[in-house]
């Protein structure tokens, strides 16, 4: 299990079941001393973020030499795809699949500088305002927050630091040599993303009974089991049939927003970041095109 630190604290809840969030009382902004410790689990992609952080590199992953176009152009299609429907677990099991095979034989530090490099450009754009929003108030109602997701920690823990997470659960993939073997070490998925989560409860004293939830896909069933306060993000279908049987509030995340109009302080992406933002949106609407072409195709 991976973790990044923070020194911020954590935030507040929604536990309306339409949808709302409601607002921590002002007159306690931190944890009251003596009261276990909470915290708030978020999934990443579809939850936080509008899009697949897995996937969403690719372009400077090509621009890096670790990719060929064939594989920026399938990455658009697998963004596309995951956009439309979410990804149920054989195509969970799929990308797994896809991404330890792609990656293989890649530089460690080379992934590591790209990310850095470009982090602010690919992600900031995409950060879901009601995600960045509701993690605030978690900070501000003194809970941690931690960032769980089936993406590898090189993404990930890059991400977390920029919301601020105090901990981070990740993929991890198997590294020798300085290269990553195709092999995963830990898979944060499913079942395991639940024990991670009581793993860390248990190290941090989180009281988990009080801690709060939140995730787009049913694959994440035990994530929100785990806690006394789960929540559907924008879920699937089955995830949201699951979700109104046992009356959990149900939110819509639809605003994406760059951070840096929320957080002044953050500096501007460079112009070869903006660069590449704007060819990789090229890239997926050319994506998107040649799948369109090719069901004519199939159709005639």
């Amino acid at each position: 299990m991976d973790t990044t630190e923070n020194a911020d604290t954590a935030g507040p809840g929604p536990d309306a079941a339409d949808g709302t969030a409601s607002e921590p009382a002002a007159a306690a902004p931190h944890r009251p001393y003596g009261a276990p410790r909470t915290a708030a689990f978020f999934d990443l992609d579809k939850t936080i973020i509008a899009k697949s952080s897995a996937l969403a590199f690719s372009r400077p992953f090509y621009q890096g030499g670790l990719i060929n176009r064939r594989a920026v152009l399938k990455s658009a299609y697998a963004q596309f795809v995951f956009l439309v429907g979410g990804a149920d677990h054989d195509q969970m099991e799929k990308m797994r699949a896809y991404l330890s095979a792609l990656t293989r034989g890649w530089n460690v530090q080379q992934v590591r500088e790209i990310v850095a490099e470009t982090l602010h450009g690919m992600i900031d754009p995409i950060i879901y305002e009601e995600a960045a929003s509701l993690i605030e108030q978690h900070h501000a109602a003194g809970r941690d927050v931690v960032i769980v997701s089936s993406s590898g920690s090189e993404v990930v823990e890059p991400i977390g630091r920029l919301l601020g997470a105090d901990h981070v659960i990740a993929t991890r993939l198997q590294i020798a040599d300085g290269r990553y073997t195709g092999e995963i070490e830990y898979y944060a998925y499913a079942e395991n993303k639940a024990a991670a989560i009581r793993e860390l409860a248990a190290a941090e004293g989180y009281d988990l009974a009080n801690c709060y939830a939140y995730s787009d896909s049913s694959t994440d069933l035990p994530m929100l089991e785990a806690v006394g306060h789960p929540s559907a993000v924008n879920p699937d279908r089955a995830l949201r049939k699951e979700a109104t049987a046992r009356e959990w509030p149900v939110l819509v995340f639809s605003r994406p927003v760059e951070l840096q109009r929320r957080l002044p302080e953050f500096r501007a992406p460079s112009n070869t970041v903006l660069t590449a933002v704007a060819v990789g949106a090229a890239v997926l609407t050319a994506g998107l095109l040649w799948y369109g072409a090719k069901r004519r195709r199939s159709a005639a």
